[in-house]
């Protein structure tokens, strides 16, 4: 299997985990959206709070150039250790939600 083939995978696999925890307060679905062909990956709930319209975006990952790209992530778990885990190198994973010049500090890939 090739690289990008692999970080598909795993990112897949990632989030179908995550999706599976609805909700506590109303009505609300999970969505996980997989874009294959631009490569976007995300998790949204969207539905109603009683009269409160709920359409938050939680999650979000991208590959780019070859690395995981997380613009995303409102968990309080750390996605980037566990697509190390998974066997995806630090250097092929980016903090997008960080700004550019904290990325090298964060021990994960730059760009």
């Amino acid at each position: 299997m090739d690289k990008l083939e692999h970080y598909r995978q795993c990112i897949e696999k990632l989030l179908l985990e995550y999706g599976k925890s609805p909700p506590v307060n109303g009505e609300i679905e999970v969505e996980v959206v997989f874009d294959k062909e631009r490569d976007r990956y995300l998790i949204i709930d969207l539905g109603w709070n009683e009269h409160h319209r709920v359409y938050n975006c939680f999650i979000h990952l991208d590959i780019k150039d070859g690395k995981i790209w997380i613009q995303r992530n409102q968990t309080d778990k750390s996605i980037a250790e566990e697509l190390v885990q998974m066997g995806i190198p630090k250097e092929d994973i980016v903090f997008g939600l960080q700004p550019r010049y904290v990325r090298e500090y964060t021990g994960f890939g730059v760009a």
